[in-house]
């Protein structure tokens, strides 16, 4: 059981038949009245996250997230299929489960699968990815002074913003929570 008191960033709980995760918390004293805790929560099941208050003495159980690293090995007919690096059992997952940021992993990459009693609910690909350009603009030197950017797309078929003296063919990396580009590889 966890108490409203002790919210801090990343706790997951169970609350309403739903399982969220503590995105942000306050807590807060006023002048008059009772204390209270204010919180940003996201249902990690669907990803929607609502403000809510909490007295401090609210207690909810624990909720444990199993995040187990496999290995992403194809996709075939819009099941994306990936293996237990333990086990070398394949585990076929729905693409609708994945998120925006599986768009950055290319095949044999190693990422995070997420699930709770069993039910997978995610995929955390690495925080950064080294990808190769393979459409773009021609690059032109001496392009670094301004911070002007042009589209660029990635073997994975993902498509960003890349400074301009980037040209086909290079290695960049991706961070993959934002789907930004950070540099050279």
């Amino acid at each position: 059981m966890v108490s409203a008191g002790d919210f801090r960033n990343g706790i997951t709980f169970e609350m309403d038949g739903n399982v969220v995760q503590i995105v942000e918390f306050q807590h807060v004293k006023p002048g008059k009245g009772a204390a209270f805790v204010r919180t940003k929560i996201k249902n990690v099941i669907t990803g929607s996250v609502t403000e809510k208050t909490f007295s401090p003495t609210e207690k909810f159980p624990t909720a444990y997230i199993e995040r187990k690293e496999m290995e992403y090995l194809y996709e075939d007919g819009g099941l994306y299929y990936f293996m237990d690096n333990e086990t070398y059992e394949n585990l076929p997952i729905n693409g609708e489960v994945l998120g925006d940021n599986f768009k950055f992993v290319k095949e044999n990459t190693t990422v995070k699968v997420l699930s709770y009693k069993g039910n997978v609910f995610g995929v955390e690909p690495p925080y950064f990815i080294e990808l190769q350009v393979t459409e773009t603009d021609p690059g032109f030197k001496g392009n670094t002074a301004t911070n002007a950017t042009k589209p660029a797309k990635l073997e994975t078929g993902a498509e960003i913003s890349v400074p301009l003296f980037i040209n086909e063919g290079d290695m960049i990396r991706v961070d993959t929570r934002t789907g930004e580009y950070m540099e050279r590889a």
